[in-house]
């Protein structure tokens, strides 16, 4: 049974994990910021949090860059490229929806190919939330843009992947700080290739400071707070409602279209994942 601070850090959490859709959405919907500029705020000011979060802990600078590798920073930076580049089209809830959709698949491929076995009951699972993925994106008139959700498909197989590269670390939050601070060296490639017509407006510039600095760098320090109290199983299940939550924001918030084939891609994509976590804590 989790505690009851443990349920408030991960309401917070979660919270703030869908705070960045929306945040991202609106700076770029808005045309406050482009999306090269939001990318490089965000870590910027991840990075900065992070640090200032581990400096509280009493770790000095030097632990903060002991920490962390190059290959995770690399895939760190290739999620939040691919997700602020994706936000430019898609609406909150498609890019959250398909975001983690690719997480999730990504995880569970890799330790398909890693040896692990899936019950008949998984399988059925993975089957429904691919299908939910193919069906968001099949032409039609609701369908999102086919590069723009590509982008997010690609973003999600990068957090996929560091989520991974980063199972079991000691300290979480201190590792996510290292490899904040590493991924800034891919800031300079991306601004050769995709430097800004206009200066960035100081509105886009706080979403892209919020976006970095709470619902990135807090966001995952809470989080990794809350794990401690949190059951493995309930930890992965409570991440469903991510999705769920940025798409009634960009509903409510940002006057978005719900459509029924989001709806329909939301309980196949979301209910599949669901059941395979949920047998896989089972067996």
């Amino acid at each position: 049974m989790a505690s009851q601070r443990s349920v408030w850090l991960t309401v917070l959490a979660i919270l703030a994990f869908a705070a960045n859709s929306v945040l991202c959405r609106l700076a770029l919907r808005e045309g406050a910021i482009d999306a090269a500029s939001f990318t490089a705020v965000r870590l910027v000011s991840g990075a900065l949090a992070l640090a200032l979060i581990l400096a509280w802990r009493d770790r000095g600078v030097r632990a903060i860059a002991a920490q962390g590798n190059h290959g995770s920073a690399l895939v760190l930076f290739v999620y939040a490229a691919g997700f602020s580049l994706a936000y430019v089209e898609l609406a909150t809830g498609t890019g959250a929806l398909l975001l983690f959709g690719a997480v999730q698949a990504t995880m569970i491929g890799i330790g398909l190919y890693r040896g692990e076995r899936l019950a008949v009951a998984q399988w059925l699972g993975l089957v429904m939330a691919l299908s939910g993925l193919v069906a968001l994106m099949l032409p039609g008139a609701t369908a999102p843009p086919l590069a723009a959700a590509a982008l997010m498909l690609v973003a999600g197989v990068a957090w996929g992947v560091y989520s991974l590269r980063g199972k079991g670390a000691a300290d979480a939050t201190a590792v996510t700080a290292g490899n904040f601070l590493r991924s800034l060296m891919w800031l300079l490639p991306l601004a050769i290739f995709a430097w800004p017509e206009e200066w960035p407006q100081g509105v886009g510039i706080a979403y892209g400071m919020l976006s970095g600095a709470l619902a990135s760098g807090a966001g995952y320090a809470v989080w990794y707070l809350a794990l401690r109290g949190l059951a493995s199983s309930t930890a992965a299940t409570v991440q469903l409602s991510v999705p769920v939550l940025a798409a009634l924001a960009g509903v409510v918030g940002l006057e978005e279209r719900f459509t029924i084939r989001l709806l329909l891609a939301s309980l196949a994509i979301l209910g599949g994942i669901a059941l395979v976590i949920r047998r896989g804590n089972e067996r």
